[in-house]
């Protein structure tokens, strides 16, 4: 059998029919169904790209020595990361290709599972079904799954699709299970500058989780929505550094390398606060406005304390929402993309620029 005939028909091709009715409406689409940034990317990060486009030589699969201390850094001023070590990070090529291929790197196969949340990114699954282990979702891993096999437990908090937020006592709940059970967790943890409401997202590798190891523990990290650098395709992991040297170890031989002048904006881009800021202020009128408009509109807003999205329901089945708001030019992902709990969902994300939000408003209130 092929690795493709493995695999489900690729989410977003089911969505085409719905774009096409979007874009016939006579002001054009509003597209809030993918969580790609619309917005410059920041002048620190483009000049850094610029002064290092002279890269005639090979990268180094590790980074730089500078990327290192500048992923580290990041994780301690602004994550709280005490023991955040250089040696122990890894620049990735965007954080969709570790999610995809972490399973085969660790060498799982079959016999062996991988956990992952009932509502969540499609791309834990497929990186199981391409390492042939089994895919098992969770709404409470401790007590929904069985450590025996279970290699690899996904966390996503703040969560893709819900904006769900686990706090530091639950995270640290799981973390000990895992622990005790020989468990590698993995928190992807791509949204964790986007919290809105509660208790700020929090690390797993944050000291009040782990205590003063991070044994057994790999946190990821994207720059593509706290710094539009979804082009560039730049993120890391840091954590347990014999999982780090592992995966250094298969990278060296399969080529996974961060192109120089992306690590060179990396570096700016975790070096410089401000333009996140200014970005997370932009999602935050967005997500105002269309969380007002969705809720006059008769939709039910769940979770969606952080991240890049609102998680809504009118309490109908998904598509019947996504085909209703394509007549009115509003694109959104459907939650059954997420799986089957959020078959009365949409995903509504906040990646459109000022004016489409405004229009997409609008269209919510006739």
């Amino acid at each position: 059998m092929s690795i493709s005939a493995r695999l489900p028909v690729f989410p977003w091709d089911r969505l085409e029919p719905y774009k096409a009715a979007a874009a016939a409406h006579p002001d054009g689409a509003v597209d809030l169904s993918v969580g790609t940034p619309v917005d410059p990317v920041p002048d620190v990060i483009r000049q850094a790209l610029v002064a290092a486009a002279d890269s005639p030589g090979y990268p180094l699969t590790y980074g730089t020595a500078e990327l290192r201390a500048a992923a580290a850094g990041y994780l301690r001023d602004r994550h709280g990361v005490t023991g955040a070590d250089p040696r122990a990070v890894l620049p990735l090529i965007g954080s969709k290709e570790l999610v995809g291929w972490l399973p085969t790197l660790l060498d799982l196969r079959e016999g062996d599972t991988v956990g992952y949340p009932q509502l969540a990114y499609p791309t834990y699954e497929i990186g199981a079904l391409l390492a042939r282990a089994a895919a098992v979702t969770y709404d409470d891993p401790v007590t929904d799954l069985d450590p025996a096999g279970l290699r690899l437990l996904w966390l996503n908090s703040p969560s893709n699709p819900t904006g769900r937020v686990l706090g530091a006592a639950e995270l640290r709940r799981i973390v000990d299970w895992a622990r005790g059970h020989g468990v590698l967790v993995v928190s992807d943890e791509c949204y964790i500058e986007l919290g809105w409401e509660g208790e700020p997202p929090v690390s797993v590798l944050h000291p009040d989780v782990c205590g003063d190891s991070h044994e057994g523990l790999v946190a990821v990290h994207s720059l593509s929505k706290r710094s539009n650098f979804a082009g560039y395709r730049g993120a890391f992991l840091a954590g347990d550094a014999a999982v780090v040297a592992e995966l250094l170890a298969v990278r060296k031989h399969a080529g996974m390398i961060v192109p120089q002048p992306v690590q060179a904006a990396m570096i700016a881009a975790l070096g410089d606060r401000a333009h996140a800021v200014e970005q997370k202020e932009r999602y935050a009128r967005r997500r105002t406005a269309l969380r007002a408009a969705l809720e006059s509109a008769g939709f039910r807003i769940e979770h969606s304390e952080a991240s890049l999205y609102l998680w809504a329901t009118r309490g109908e089945n998904c598509w019947e929402t996504v085909a209703d708001l394509a007549k009115h030019g509003i694109l959104v992902a459907p939650g059954e993309f997420y799986g089957p709990a959020g078959a009365e969902f949409v995903r509504v994300a906040l990646t459109a620029t000022d004016e489409r939000v405004a229009a997409a408003v609008a269209r919510l209130g006739g």
